[in-house]
């Protein structure tokens, strides 16, 4: 990975004098320092890494930098579904997709052959010419399932979850409530959405709810088990 790095800033410093792009040195420092990680990085995250070395750089260069970087091929640029933009290295001939974990938010790269040629196997068979794609999967991580209680409010789940209702609490009012509502315990239900004010939306089999807060923090759900 080295090698592939040392080319790279080769590279890098070529395209800018060809293109006399201005402030090589500041930007070659953000490269540099971007190279230096893993990681899928914001460019705030960045910018912190730059000047906990001793630079002095603003945001709106960085970021200006990583723009510039991602149109020279450099970095890739990829907006989850939090919908913060973060960066990372761009490695020619290689290709990975993303696991990201709703709890913790971090970001698992993964390969795997059988399903890259799936995917161009399907794309065929539609009569689909496959010129790039990307895949990302959301979950929960191994480290976040440890430490996850089985038992949980409803109002604690996350969008995507299938729970199923193991116990109403809150006195006969609450249950009646819900139950008048059709939301039983047994039933196996998917969170849709998160809302303001702590609204959830869930569905069981073709029928939507909108539960409030307080009431979600009734519904005493368990992860579906796969």
């Amino acid at each position: 990975m080295k090698r592939t790095h040392k080319q790279e800033k080769k590279q890098f410093e070529k395209f800018f004098k060809e293109g006399n792009i201005d402030n090589f040195e500041e930007r070659f420092k953000v490269l540099d320092t971007f190279l230096q990680t893993e990681n899928h990085l914001t460019s705030q995250e960045l910018t912190k890494m730059l000047n906990d070395n001793g630079h002095n750089f603003d945001n709106s260069f960085v970021k200006d930098t990583l723009n510039l970087m991602c149109n020279l091929g450099f970095a890739s640029k990829n907006k989850f579904d939090n919908g913060i933009i973060r960066y990372e290295h761009r490695h020619l001939g290689q290709h990975h997709d993303h696991m990201i974990c709703i709890k913790c938010r971090n970001i698992f790269e993964f390969e795997e052959e059988e399903v890259e040629k799936l995917q161009i196997k399907i794309a065929s068979a539609h009569g689909f010419h496959m010129l790039q794609h990307k895949m990302e999967l959301y979950g929960i991580c191994a480290q976040c399932l440890k430490e996850r209680v089985k038992s949980m409010p409803l109002s604690m789940a996350k969008p995507g979850e299938r729970l199923v209702v193991k116990d109403i609490t809150g006195g006969t009012g609450a249950r009646m409530r819900l139950l008048s509502m059709g939301i039983r315990p047994d039933d196996v239900l998917e969170v849709i959405t998160k809302v303001s004010r702590g609204q959830i939306v869930v569905a069981i089999e073709s029928s939507r709810y909108a539960i409030g807060q307080g009431l979600s923090q009734k519904i005493i759900v368990e992860p579906v088990k796969n």
